[in-house]
């Protein structure tokens, strides 16, 4: 694959881009210390990322992954009290992966528009981009209270590619989990994963992406000519 082949790119932000887990640790930690109960694992917090932060917050609560698999929401004073943790939080202790400032700067260096896919609500998302400097890389950012439907659905794939005005067949996704795979191949796009973030405890390998990347870099690289 050349950088002919591709014409944009779109990024997963948690566990693609930045590393953080410590900043959700410890909103989690300070919701449930307001609820009265103990503090959570970090590795747990590694676990149940990746599908919002009310699915997050109904997989603290419950000590499981398959809480959010429930249609309900979460108790509206524990999102509340996440929410406020979160809000002070955020931004903290993230920071991008190796190779991700590398990566950026090649895609830039070949043209190409890039956009920030995300589950995250756009509220905590937009200052999170702002206070890890990643923000200037980007022409689109999708959050995950942006439109009707987050990934796995393609639509927040298929929006950003209208932004960008290129066709989801010319556009690279590159994720960390299960959730970015089936966005990627649903919207049409071709699909890199990286082994290093949060997919629920699960090996992206076993996925039949277009390529497992080490980083960011890596990424880029397969895309020069």
């Amino acid at each position: 694959m050349t950088a002919a082949g591709i014409r944009a790119v779109l990024i997963d932000l948690d566990g693609t881009l930045l590393d953080t887990v410590l900043d959700l640790h410890a909103a989690a930690c300070g919701m449930l210390a307001d609820l009265g109960r103990p503090p959570i694992a970090v590795e747990d917090i590694r676990a149940y990322v990746g599908r919002g932060i009310p699915n997050l917050v109904k997989r603290v609560l419950a000590g499981n992954l398959e809480a959010a698999d429930d249609p309900s929401p979460p108790p509206a004073d524990a999102l509340a009290s996440f929410k406020k943790h979160y809000a002070h939080f955020n931004g903290r202790a993230a920071k991008p992966f190796p190779g991700v400032m590398e990566g950026l700067a090649a895609f830039k260096a070949m043209h190409l528009p890039m956009g920030v896919i995300t589950n995250k609500a756009k509220d905590f998302t937009l200052p999170l981009l702002e206070r890890t400097g990643l923000a200037p890389y980007f022409d689109v950012t999708v959050a995950g209270d942006m439109l009707p439907k987050p990934k796995p659905d393609p639509m927040p794939l298929v929006w950003a590619c209208g932004r960008l005005a290129v066709s989801p067949a010319d556009t690279l996704m590159v994720g960390d989990s299960v959730h970015d795979f089936h966005a990627g191949r649903a919207a049409g796009c071709k699909v890199f994963l990286v082994p290093y973030g949060y997919n629920e405890g699960q090996d992206v390998r076993g996925l039949s992406a277009d390529a497992i990347v080490e980083s960011l870099i890596d990424a880029a690289r397969r895309l020069s000519p």
